[in-house]
């Protein structure tokens, strides 16, 4: 439970860190401004014509009486929405990453120089083109794994009872656990950790990872707030990966008056 808390809190450490550096804040904004706008005309374009693709992909339907095949049909468009939703939650934070790579990349250096206590943050050898191809090729990989455990989770939404509680609650969970190995890998993919290695520390203190990536995945629900909770989350994951690495951390010179002074995590 300790750990649910700690993740939980370094969710809003971030935010109140983005808040106190209105510049970084503002540029962390744009890479969420486009993706939104890309995936609400997909989201749109997929409420207009989901159904007349439902009924393209159902012609065995034509024939059943009425309302049968309504009915059927506009079950599968609905369950077909709520799956998009669920992958675009799942999918948002890995594209938002990539179109945002050099804003993201140096919001959390400057999360690390402020918080590291001799002032300096790692800093990654290669060039922008190869760390740009390192980060999609991993969020590929990462969205896989997302959509397979998006089409299992459908699949068990089946199940009566479990399917509509304990389904959710999982899929709520999965989703929290992918949206901080994405945060997290900005930090981490700085310091030279790769893939594999970062999935491993992950599940290392997965108490403390659904801490930070559950509510934040709950607040992703609701339109518009993934845009603006963005550059407060990659600098909250900044400093998760901090502490999963056991580096030293001090609180932020400006921090709220709440926090203990020179405090080490």
């Amino acid at each position: 439970m300790r750990d649910l808390g700690a993740g939980f809190g370094h969710l809003l450490k971030g935010q109140r860190w983005v808040a106190r550096h209105g510049k970084s804040y503002g540029f962390g904004l744009v890479p969420g401004l486009i993706t939104l706008v890309l995936y609400a005309a997909a989201l749109v374009a997929l409420a207009l014509w989901g159904e007349d693709f439902v009924t393209w992909a159902t012609p065995f339907a034509d024939d059943w009486s009425s309302p049968w095949s309504g009915l059927f049909r506009g079950f599968l468009t609905a369950v077909l929405f709520a799956l998009a939703l669920l992958l675009a939650v799942l999918t948002f934070t890995a594209v938002t990453l990539l179109v945002g790579q050099p804003f993201y990349e140096s919001l959390s250096e400057r999360v690390d120089r402020d918080v590291s206590p001799d002032g300096t943050a790692p800093e990654s050898d290669l060039p922008l083109w190869r760390e740009l191809w390192i980060s999609g090729r991993d969020s590929l990989r990462i969205v896989v794994r997302a959509a397979v455990w998006g089409v299992l989770l459908f699949a068990l939404g089946f199940i009566p009872v479990v399917g509509q509680t304990v389904v959710p609650v999982i899929g709520f969970f999965v989703t929290g656990f992918f949206l901080t190995e994405e945060l997290a890998a900005v930090a981490l993919q700085r310091r030279g950790v790769e893939l594999r290695d970062r999935l491993a520390l992950l599940r290392s203190r997965k108490t403390l990872v659904w801490g930070f990536g559950t509510p934040l995945g709950l607040a992703f629900l609701v339109p518009f707030v993934a845009v603006f909770l963005m550059p407060g989350a990659v600098a909250g994951a900044t400093l998760l990966a901090r502490e999963l690495l056991g580096e030293e951390t001090r609180e932020s010179d400006d921090d709220s008056a709440g926090a203990d002074e020179g405090a080490v995590r």
